[in-house]
């Protein structure tokens, strides 16, 4: 593709960044699986999003695109995980390992998702800040569940 033409698509991407940005808090007050029913529920979850992506943006020295993606992948991924712990605690399931299973599923989706972002410095800054380790964890998890079926 032509420079020029590249030059456009870029320049017409960061006019749209603020416009996806804003419209990025999905209004999920109709969704019947909605978790966050209670407005300081929401309220708590997007502040604590906001946190993170804050957090994340300070000590991997994130561009603009990256916090956009970031913020992104842990407003859908983590609403997600809601939903799916909600709809297990609405059919009354006891079994603890079940629900610590859909919290490894969504961390490790989210895991995925942060390597396309992140570059290689900045992904070895976020495993040496814990997510090595949770990863660690999650893959023991697993193959402990392997080894039980």
């Amino acid at each position: 593709m032509d420079n020029k033409y590249m030059k456009f698509f870029a320049t017409l991407a960061i006019m749209l960044l603020p416009l996806c940005a804003s419209a990025q808090q999905l209004d999920h007050s109709n969704d019947e699986n909605n978790p966050l029913k209670k407005p300081e529920d929401e309220k708590k979850f997007y502040e604590s999003i906001e946190t993170t992506v804050e957090r994340y943006t300070e000590l991997f020295n994130l561009e603009d695109w990256q916090v956009f993606m970031v913020d992104s992948i842990l407003q859908h991924d983590n609403y997600a995980m809601l939903v799916e712990i909600n709809n297990l605690s609405k059919a009354k399931v006891g079994n603890t390992d079940i629900y610590v299973q859909c919290r490894d599923k969504w961390d490790e989706q989210m895991y995925t998702a942060f390597r396309k972002v992140f570059n290689d410095a900045q992904w070895e800054k976020f495993l040496k800040n814990g997510a090595g380790r949770e990863k660690k964890n999650r893959d023991k998890r697993a193959e402990k569940r392997e080894k039980n079926k």
